[in-house]
């Protein structure tokens, strides 16, 4: 989101400013459990992760709407609007962060296997909160990567920049 324009209150973005975020962590949460629960419990946590990612792909769309009136390039800007956050959210939200729990999880319920005498169950447990302790600290370096990612890619497809008039 860029900076508020000069005299209006920030806008609140109910997909980024408020608990409705977390809901994108569904599936990390998902992968840390995923020793404990049923497989079910695992995808339908990634449902709820891509139910999050798309409605916030679609209230961008609809806010790219809103602030552009009818003319030239308008239905670019939306769908510009709608495909980056699509892409975004679902591989910073769910894709990238999704494998990186799994396969930490799985790792450390085969090294527990390999150098403990733990029992099963307090392995897998173990596990799982090892899953759920690392989801905070993997969120910033994935946001980055994914952001590095994007515009090293396809956004230099599209153009968010308006020009002015003057401009040639």
């Amino acid at each position: 989101m860029g900076p508020p324009s000069q005299g209006s209150p920030p806008q609140l973005d109910l997909y980024r400013d408020t608990w409705v975020r977390y809901l994108g962590y569904a599936n990390e949460v998902g992968e840390s459990f995923r020793a404990l629960v049923p497989k079910s419990v695992v995808w339908a946590s990634y449902g709820v992760a891509t139910a999050y990612v798309t409605a916030d792909a679609v209230d961008k769309g609809r806010k790219a709407a809103e602030s552009h009136p009818e003319g030239p390039g308008r239905t670019s800007r939306i769908s510009v609007a709608v495909v980056d956050t699509f892409v975004w959210q679902a591989l910073a939200s769910v894709a990238i962060p999704g494998f990186t729990i799994n396969r930490l999880c799985a790792a450390s319920l085969y090294l527990m296997k390999r150098v403990t005498r733990w029992p099963l169950p307090v392995r897998k447990w173990a596990t799982t909160a090892i899953g759920l302790s690392a989801i905070p600290v993997i969120i910033t370096p994935i946001d980055r990567s994914v952001d590095f990612l994007l515009d090293s890619s396809i956004r230099k497809l599209y153009s968010t920049h308006e020009k002015s008039p003057g401009d040639s």
